[in-house]
């Protein structure tokens, strides 16, 4: 289905000379960078979630795994080294 986008003359011209360079149509070019831009932002929404869920099970239990610790534990998983993920605490002011 067609949409019409009004573009500035100067956004058209910086679209066309890009969408050259990279051997697109200008219309292939926007398409490829609305799609990009899409992404990104489901893939932030994405995040953001998983981080509100995680912090609201740290600030409902009050539990959580220090910095140093989990830092310790990844650098030796990624030396290939195997070992139980570390336990959360509770947090400690």
């Amino acid at each position: 289905m067609p949409t019409t986008i009004r573009l500035p003359e100067a956004l058209k011209t910086r679209i066309a000379a890009v969408a050259e360079r990279a051997g697109q149509s200008a219309h292939a070019y926007m398409l490829d960078a609305i799609a990009s831009k899409t992404e990104q932002d489901e893939r932030r929404a994405d995040f953001e979630s998983i981080a509100g869920d995680r912090y609201e099970d740290i600030t409902s239990s009050g539990k959580t795994i220090g910095w140093n610790e989990m830092r310790q534990y990844m650098l030796k998983r990624a030396q290939g080294v195997s070992e139980p993920p570390p336990k959360a605490r509770k947090v400690v002011r």
